[in-house]
């Protein structure tokens, strides 16, 4: 059985750098409440076999996710046969206190990571939530990445946009491909340093966009295809054009600080995240004048 447990510091770099929250959920759930999305291809006994092992109670919530629904929405981002004719991966999601942030645990799962769950998730503006990511065999996770926040929606009565879910899983899914590519580290970087001046030089044409990947790229001696320039200009366009929820990214940050502390301890790794962290404020100083407070967007 492949079991891993977040987050690493990879890990938690990766969920961190690749993600904006854009839409916060107010929670109507409380802490422990717990609900169970399953693969609606899974044979009876693979879904007793997963709810025992998510010790699911008699009294659980469970939902369903398709392969159809998978398709809707990575279909644009992965490959059909990436994405399969099967829904298996399932997941147990349980609402965490208040501040606790994002934690995920995942077994079976190949293709996606447990940041890029997280990454997902972070997007979407899923807060304070454990997540354990299962399946029967090992399987790629597409299901689950779904299910995520199909269940979370479900959960906490909220409905998140159309336009964020589909960016949250466009994000994770060109990320994790770019990495598999010119390595994990390196795609964090480019994306972050894209990131940084795009909100520095105040960027808006997908062409200024276009040409600063590629200017960064070739600083950072990467080779991107055209295909990979067209993807990375297609997602930053159209993640500008959220809504944004600055005084959301303030509380996040300090949950990541929090969250951090007891495991990320290297001075390379505490030397990213202080330059991380001053990027984001950066931003924020930015749209909002500087020392004066956001003005509260609920």
């Amino acid at each position: 059985m492949n079991r891993k447990k977040t987050f690493t510091a990879a890990g938690v770099a990766a969920a961190i750098m690749l993600t904006f929250p854009t839409a916060g959920a107010l929670a109507d759930s409380a802490e422990g409440d717990e609900i169970i999305t399953l693969g609606e291809d899974l044979t009876t006994e693979q879904r007793d076999q997963l709810l025992n092992e998510m010790d699911a109670g008699s009294e659980v919530e469970t939902i369903t996710v398709s392969n159809e629904e998978e398709h809707e929405y990575l279909g644009d981002y992965m490959s059909a046969a990436d994405i399969g004719t099967r829904a298996l991966s399932s997941a147990k999601i349980t609402t965490a206190g208040s501040g606790d942030g994002i934690d995920v645990e995942t077994t079976n799962i190949t293709k996606i990571s447990e940041a890029m769950y997280a990454n997902a998730m972070i997007t979407a503006g899923v807060e304070d939530a454990e997540v354990y990511v299962t399946a029967p065999m090992d399987v790629s996770g597409t299901g689950a990445l779904t299910g995520i926040l199909k269940a979370y929606e479900v959960q906490n009565d909220v409905t998140i946009p159309e336009e964020q879910k589909q960016v949250a899983n466009e994000e994770v899914v060109k990320t994790a491909e770019l990495g598999e590519s010119i390595g994990t580290e390196e795609a964090t970087e480019l994306i972050t340093r894209v990131k940084q001046e795009i909100s520095e030089q105040n960027i808006e044409s997908s062409e200024d966009i276009r040409v600063l990947i590629q200017n960064i790229a070739v600083d950072m001696n990467i080779e991107l295809t055209q295909e990979q320039t067209d993807g990375l200009v297609s997602l930053f366009d159209r993640m500008k054009d959220l809504n944004v929820d600055w005084n959301q990214v303030q509380d996040e940050i300090s949950k990541v600080q929090d969250n951090i502390g007891g495991f990320v301890n290297s001075e390379e790794t505490q030397s990213f995240f202080a330059g991380f962290l001053e990027f984001i404020n950066g931003i924020i100083d930015s749209l909002f004048g500087g020392s004066e407070e956001p003005e509260s967007n609920s």
